[in-house]
């Protein structure tokens, strides 16, 4: 990796940071020009904090349940961010709205990976719904945190199929190998300076399509 200054990164998870992991392990590698300076979690049983104690990541426990407002909550999270200077929020798993100070306070620079192919299935239980709806495929999106849910400029998909027998966990499995994929991707492209936002389409500097079509169910002829 280059020798310039590395993008200081902060996670936030509520659940067992799995994502986290992925970044984790790219960072360990050298393959992000990215550090991450702090893990905060509003659940003090998060596995997020432990795997992040295990390599020796500064965390942050901040618990929602100790504020009278979500404002305030966000406030404490922000002059924490703040203290750490970091400059790109990666949420993993992070079961807290973002509030509109919180987007005051970092514009463009939250990111979120969201398990279903946006704008299809926003919210939560999304595996589940697009079983229940018949669709064919499904995947995952990294996109930038705005004022909706899950409404933000996306910066990039993954795609994978659904099988006749699948269930919500084995398609959620199936969508999670992908997201431990295109996360890392996503904030090394940001972290290269890659990424602008025109008109909410988000523009990535020799950023490629791939040429890979999938059609499901397939056609005889595929």
């Amino acid at each position: 990796m280059s020798e310039k200054q590395k993008l200081r990164l902060a996670v936030l998870a509520s659940g067992g940071g799995t994502n986290l992991q992925s970044i984790i392990d790219r960072c360990g590698q050298g393959l992000l020009d990215a550090d991450i300076c702090l893990v905060i979690s509003n659940n003090p049983g998060a596995g997020a904090l432990e795997r992040a104690t295990r390599t020796g990541i500064k965390t942050a426990c901040i618990n929602h349940r100790e504020f009278d407002s979500r404002e305030d909550f966000d406030q404490a999270v922000i002059a924490t961010l703040q203290e750490a200077k970091i400059e790109l929020v990666v949420l993993a798993g992070f079961m807290r709205i973002i509030s509109a100070p919180f987007l005051r306070a970092f514009p463009q620079k939250i990111i979120n990976i969201h398990p279903s192919l946006l704008p299809s299935f926003p919210g939560l239980h999304v595996q589940q719904k697009a079983l229940d709806y018949g669709a064919k495929i499904s995947g995952c999106t990294v996109h930038f945190v705005d004022d909706g849910v899950d409404t933000g400029p996306i910066i990039v998909q993954a795609v994978v199929p659904i099988h006749p027998d699948d269930s919500e966990e084995s398609l959620a499995a199936r969508i999670l190998e992908q997201e431990h994929k295109i996360y890392p991707q996503a904030i090394q492209w940001i972290a290269e300076g890659r990424i602008k936002v025109v008109n909410r389409q988000v523009k990535i500097a020799g950023g490629e399509i791939s040429a890979a079509t999938l059609t499901n169910p397939s056609s005889p002829d595929e």
